[in-house]
């Protein structure tokens, strides 16, 4: 399966499942992404995207149960979907920049660093050790987006 992870109206193609909070065109899957676990099979995904999301999924929120990691979370979800060696292609505004800052949605901001706490090669890792992530590539402008395509490891 390929995952389009909150398509909205333009999901990647009809070989693609579409997920989305909201039913539209192309969404295959309604589901709400804070919300654990997706629908979707552990393992069942050979790659997936999502861009443009997760500018949107709070970096931490308390609750009545304590402080939660929404983002993480998110991270860690997708982890559990993909199989080993798949890979997820995110892309976001870079947090610096006017794309990200003039919507009053964004809340998440993301920058050319950001990805290093999701892959044990370096030791921004040590601070949360979530599921374990390679960088496979990542480019960014600080103007614009950033864009990173990211491996599960086992």
């Amino acid at each position: 399966m390929k995952l389009d992870i909150a398509c909205g109206n333009h999901k990647d193609g009809p070989d693609w499942v579409g997920m989305d909070i909201q039913k539209r065109p192309g969404v295959d899957v309604v589901h709400d992404l804070n919300l654990h676990p997706w629908p979707i099979d552990a393992e069942s995904v050979d790659c997936a995207k999502a861009w443009h999301i997760i500018e949107h999924i709070p970096p931490a929120c308390v609750t009545e149960n304590g402080t939660r990691f929404p983002f993480l979370e998110f991270m860690n979800e997708c982890w559990r979907v993909l199989k080993v060696g798949a890979r997820l292609d995110i892309e976001t505004p870079h947090g610096a920049s006017d794309g990200f800052l003039h919507d009053p949605t964004h809340c998440n901001p993301v920058d050319e660093l950001t990805f290093e706490h999701f892959d044990p090669d370096y030791r921004r890792y040590q601070t949360y050790q979530p599921k374990p992530w390679k960088i496979i590539s990542l480019n960014y402008t600080r103007e614009g987006n950033v864009n990173v395509v990211l491996e599960k490891r086992a």
